[in-house]
């Protein structure tokens, strides 16, 4: 008996790193991928932008309308603050959105108006300036992950101002000649455009965009602008 017990010892002490090695022999299952996350661009946001405009005004119109067009050249900055809501279904991203920008878009000139193409006896230095631009417009895009390319249109509100002196001739303030140098208002537009958005993070996207603004009432060939911005949002929601 003793004898035995010492076979079966002996067989098992050569057969246990048999066995352990057979153990590490076997094939471990490959661990599960973990999928990536995708951006979601649907939620509320609000954000910052600034940039810079160009175009052409007519700030003859805003001292009287009886003149002739004459169109100034115009340039300057903006920044404001954005409002918006977008939703996103599978590729295709569809919202709003609102902004409100300061602005100091100045030209001026020397100019002699003219009333039928026949010149008025005064010589004017004008100054003119659109001093806010507001726009509500829908966006229609695609989104890639976490980029999105969208366009954009709908209406603009243009905060625009003038203002003259005499430099020869009739002097301002003048009854039935040139009773006014100077007026302000506010005019309805068109906006229209597009952009490239960028996901950073969860909540914040960077953004660059080109609108083109043309004003109601006074011809889009004579008062409009070219903007170009970047902005800033934060987005109520994650992935």
């Amino acid at each position: 008996m003793k004898y035995c017990l010492k076979y079966f010892a002996a067989a098992a002490m050569l057969l246990n790193p048999l066995v352990a090695h057979s153990a590490d022999l076997t094939v471990k299952a490959p661990p599960v991928p973990v999928a990536a996350a995708v951006y979601n661009w649907t939620g509320l946001y609000v954000g910052v932008n600034g940039g810079w405009a160009w175009g052409r005004q007519d700030p003859l119109n805003l001292i009287g309308d009886r003149f002739d067009r004459a169109s100034f050249d115009i340039n300057g900055g903006m920044v404001g603050g954005t409002f918006g809501a977008q939703i996103q279904q599978g590729y295709v991203v569809l919202g709003f959105e609102t902004d409100l920008d300061w602005a100091n878009v100045t030209g001026s000139r020397f100019t002699v108006p003219a009333i039928l193409g026949v010149a008025q006896p005064f010589t004017l230095n004008v100054n003119t300036k659109i001093e806010a631009l507001g726009t509500a417009r829908a966006r229609a895009g695609v989104a890639v992950n976490n980029w999105l390319i969208y366009a954009t249109g709908g209406a603009a509100f243009v905060k625009e101002t003038a203002s003259a002196t005499t430099i020869a001739g009739t002097p301002c303030g003048t009854l039935g000649v040139l009773p006014s140098c100077a007026d302000s208002h506010w005019r309805p537009g068109l906006a229209v455009g597009g952009g490239l958005e960028w996901g950073f993070a969860s909540n914040w996207t960077a953004k660059v965009e080109y609108l083109y603004v043309a004003t109601v009432g006074t011809g889009v060939s004579t008062d409009h602008l070219d903007v170009v911005r970047g902005g800033i949002n934060y987005k109520f929601g994650g992935l």
